[in-house]
């Protein structure tokens, strides 16, 4: 007999970013060995000679590392199911699993359990295990902030560990409130497009549960006996998702029926599909609207597609200094007003001491 329905869909989920992890390794290791061969003369030909030796040092160390995936692990329902499937699926592949934990300081008592969920990590036998604590900023409101230190501590645990990727619980549930939070703040469709299954720097970030709803994850836990914690911040109204968790998406369901949380995340890959387009029309748009100094051309800006245009804009403002972060649409849309409703108005002052001014037929973008 096989196992539960819910333990096989998240088990499933993970088998897949470990095969794409295990094939982005083999690739590497090909890159490697291949770069360590050219990198001596070809004519080379004795078995102790350099290219040899260089060959078989490459590959014997290629062969004897097995690539390292870290969970990123609260000790949540969604995370615990994650912990779960990477150290069952990681036995029967060629793969270290690892976990991390992260102890923001918000609450009495979250030493000790971030001490007790790395013990439940020890205990399904991954390694290395780490509880790590940070220190939790204001910017950009609590929310923003804890995630800010969370997933610079996953960072920093994944450069020092040599981690070929972290694994993220997120749930269809979490890309549902993501999509809705964006809607709510009129944020273009990129923000629409809610979280990818795969980000950060080098592709870091794997989200395997992105198709599975939070109700698979926590009944896996249930069937398999695991242990988890409810943040009470999760049920605490003063927070804007759990507000949205609690009350908005439920009186949504309520309202329209079954099915808008699966909606939403249909919609935030249509989203991400569209954005990906577009960003890509931009990119090649940005070299064909500057003159030979490198300085943006305003008819040139005019004549293209608005969501092309501010695409351009927001990327020429960011490379100027501009924090990303803090570059809202409203920032952009008052840049896009230099091109197409041009009256001789003084220059936009942006996040960063970034100062945007039209003169003489071009767009000027400099830090002040």
């Amino acid at each position: 007999m096989g196992p539960h329905p819910a333990v096989a869909a998240i088990r499933l989920a993970v088998r897949r970013v470990l095969h794409d992890v295990l094939t982005e390794h083999s690739q590497r290791v090909a890159r490697s060995v291949s770069h360590a061969t050219s990198a001596y003369p070809a004519y080379s030909a004795s078995p102790s000679s350099s290219a040899s030796s260089a060959t078989k040092t490459a590959s014997h160390t290629a062969a004897g590392e097995q690539p390292l995936v870290l969970v990123a692990c609260s000790g949540g329902a969604d995370s615990m199911a994650l912990a779960s499937a990477l150290a069952f699926e990681a036995r029967k592949l060629s793969v270290r699993a690892g976990g991390i934990t992260v102890d923001h300081g918000l609450q009495d008592g979250s030493d000790l359990r971030a001490a007790e969920v790395a013990a439940r990590l020890t205990a399904m036998q991954l390694d290395p295990v780490e509880a790590i604590s940070v220190r939790v900023g204001r910017d950009g409101g609590p929310e923003a902030a804890a995630r800010d230190a969370r997933y610079a501590a996953l960072d920093d645990a994944a450069e020092r560990y040599g981690a070929a990727a972290v694994l993220l619980g997120h749930t269809r549930d979490d890309q549902a409130e993501t999509v809705l939070l964006g809607l709510a703040r009129g944020s273009g469709i990129r923000s629409l497009s809610g979280m990818a299954a795969i980000s950060g720097a080098a592709g870091r970030y794997r989200r395997p549960f992105l198709q599975l709803d939070r109700q698979t994850a926590r009944k896996a836990c249930m069937v398999q006996s695991l242990p988890v914690w409810d943040d009470p911040h999760n049920a605490d109204p003063a927070y804007t998702r759990s507000r949205l968790r609690h009350e908005g998406l439920p009186a949504l369901e309520k309202a329209l029926g079954k099915g808008v949380v699966e909606a939403l995340a249909r919609t935030a890959q249509l989203s991400r599909d569209d954005a990906d387009a577009l960003d890509t029309w931009a990119a090649d748009a940005d070299a064909a609207v500057r003159d030979d100094a490198g300085q943006l051309q305003c008819a040139k800006l005019y004549a293209l597609p608005p969501a092309v245009r501010r695409r351009v804009l927001r990327r020429a403002v960011i490379e100027a200094g501009a924090p990303a972060g803090s570059l809202f649409a409203r920032h952009v849309e008052e840049v896009d007003r230099l091109i197409t409703s041009w009256r001789g108005q003084g220059a936009i002052n942006l996040p960063g001491r970034v100062e945007a001014r039209r003169q003489g037929g071009r767009l000027v973008i400099r830090q002040g």
